[in-house]
């Protein structure tokens, strides 16, 4: 995260990899304000086994670029909104020149890129596919039992 006041947001990523028993880290790093940081978290990902990068930030949204400028493996961009309803921070991630590719979901969409983050990782390890087969199935049935319910709300002209 760019700073510690993005956490409420990323709580949602957190909460998600916790529940699919994947292990993460999870840091404060400021591309402007700590940029050593940023550098030594980015060149030493790969050493400690870290597969995908989820960064989040806001307003001048520089650290998912300059991580994903220092490392080959993928970068998660969450655009924070914090200032100009995050459109700042989702411009400033999704707009990479050639060859510094982010992943970008949308403002402050930390679930989906915990999600987006287990898919990738899932392409070499069967069992976690199972755990996001097993997530997205009951996501279909959120729906279906919503329409359920649905057939109890009456109004004068509703058809069905």
């Amino acid at each position: 995260m760019g700073s510690t006041s993005d956490l409420p947001v990323m709580e949602k990523a957190a909460a998600f990899l916790d529940e699919m028993e994947i292990p993460f880290e999870m840091h404060a790093l400021s591309a402007h304000r700590t940029p050593e940081a940023v550098e030594a978290f980015a060149k030493g990902a790969e050493k400690r086994g870290i597969k995908v990068v989820i960064a989040a930030a806001g307003m001048a949204a520089h650290l998912c670029g300059v991580i994903a400028s220092m490392t080959a493996i993928p970068v998660i961009g969450v655009p924070v909104s914090s200032s100009l309803d995050g459109i700042d921070a989702l411009l400033a991630i999704v707009q990479m020149p050639p060859g510094i590719p982010v992943a970008t979901v949308g403002i402050n969409g930390a679930l989906n890129s915990a999600i987006l983050a287990a898919q990738i990782l899932s392409t070499g390890d069967g069992e976690l596919g199972k755990k996001l087969a097993a997530y997205k199935e009951s996501l279909k049935n959120k729906i279906v039992k919503a329409n359920e319910e649905l057939k109890n709300v009456s109004y004068k002209y509703k058809t069905n």
